[in-house]
């Protein structure tokens, strides 16, 4: 579920339809009374994620067909798909502009796609698989934590790594 606020506020809700073909539909409401206003066959599997653009401009899902979808908020259409994931989208990102998108899964990458092109600008390599990804809120920085569990940090710890990416040195 998701928000995008402007002078009418509206919930954008992901929900899985019990139809033959287990499609998920993105429903849009107004708030407060939460009445439909309209709906929108998204995937065609669990939509996993939804995320809106700062610039109120399109809004993105994240699916277990393991496709990222970017969708035109005024429109409601689908502009783009993003497939160079492996694994259900567990997470994505829009950067503090808006021009850039990261999405991630249980892959060891984290894919960060140029929004208006869909081309990839990088693929962030990780050990294990991702959590969640959270760009800077004014600087082209991203933060993301993954399953460190197993390997190299100390597996009986309840605790977890935040890393960062796009610091001066990154690649």
């Amino acid at each position: 579920m998701a928000w995008l606020c402007g002078s009418s506020p509206v919930v954008v809700a992901v929900t899985v339809m019990k139809t033959a073909a287990m499609e998920t539909t993105a429903r849009q409401e107004h708030y407060p009374e939460l009445k439909p206003v309209q709906s929108i066959n998204a995937h065609p599997s669990n939509c996993i994620c939804i995320k809106f653009d700062p610039m109120g401009k399109y809004f993105a899902t994240g699916s277990a067909d393991a496709l990222v979808s970017l969708w035109d908020v005024d429109e409601l259409v689908c502009v783009r798909c993003f497939s160079r994931l492996d694994w259900p989208v567990r997470t994505l990102s829009f950067s503090h502009d808006g021009k850039m998108l990261a999405s991630a899964s249980e892959d060891h990458f984290i894919d960060i796609a140029e929004v208006e092109t869909g081309d990839k600008l990088w693929e962030v390599q990780c050990e294990s698989p991702t959590f969640t990804v959270a760009w800077h809120p004014k600087r082209p920085l991203l933060a993301f934590a993954c399953d460190d569990k197993d390997g190299k940090y100390d597996s009986s710890r309840e605790a977890g790594t935040v890393k960062l990416f796009g610091l001066p040195n990154d690649s």
